[in-house]
């Protein structure tokens, strides 16, 4: 399985922030456990103030075809995909998509963008492919 372009960059923002990465890939089952797919990973963080922890699945795109557009189709797609399998098997677990700056910037100026979202109900991670930081994370 051939990593993200950017998935040791995330990685590392994700830690930096106080996330611990607990599989790397994160397998899903799909049917009675003969085929899986595999997120780019898992990571889990201690909330002290209500004393739990919070669990997430993370998939990245680079968005680095000649079309942001058929790259968010083909990641909501898969999105949707890993969402519907972790509440069968883990639904405590929270996708999030991971996504450039730049890309999000330029494909919320559409508004039907912000809908599409929304309908697929696509929580995100927004990060910067130039170091290791995570400009906002949209619930």
């Amino acid at each position: 399985m051939a990593k993200d372009v950017y998935h040791d960059l995330v990685k590392e923002a994700l830690e930096m922030e106080g996330w611990v990465v607990t599989h790397d890939p994160y397998f899903l089952s799909i049917g009675v456990g003969r085929r899986r797919v595999a997120a780019d990973f898992a990571a889990e963080k201690f909330i002290i103030a209500e004393k739990n922890t919070e669990k997430i699945l993370v998939e990245i795109k680079s968005f680095i075809t000649s079309s942001n557009i058929n790259e968010l189709h083909h990641s909501v797609g898969q999105y949707d995909f890993y969402a519907l399998l972790l509440e069968e098997q883990e639904p405590n677990r929270i996708p999030f998509l991971a996504m450039p700056k730049d890309a999000y910037d330029d494909l919320i100026r559409e508004p039907i963008v912000q809908t599409f979202l929304d309908r697929h109900n696509v929580k995100l991670i927004i990060f910067d492919v130039q170091n290791p930081i995570i400009h906002a994370w949209k619930r």
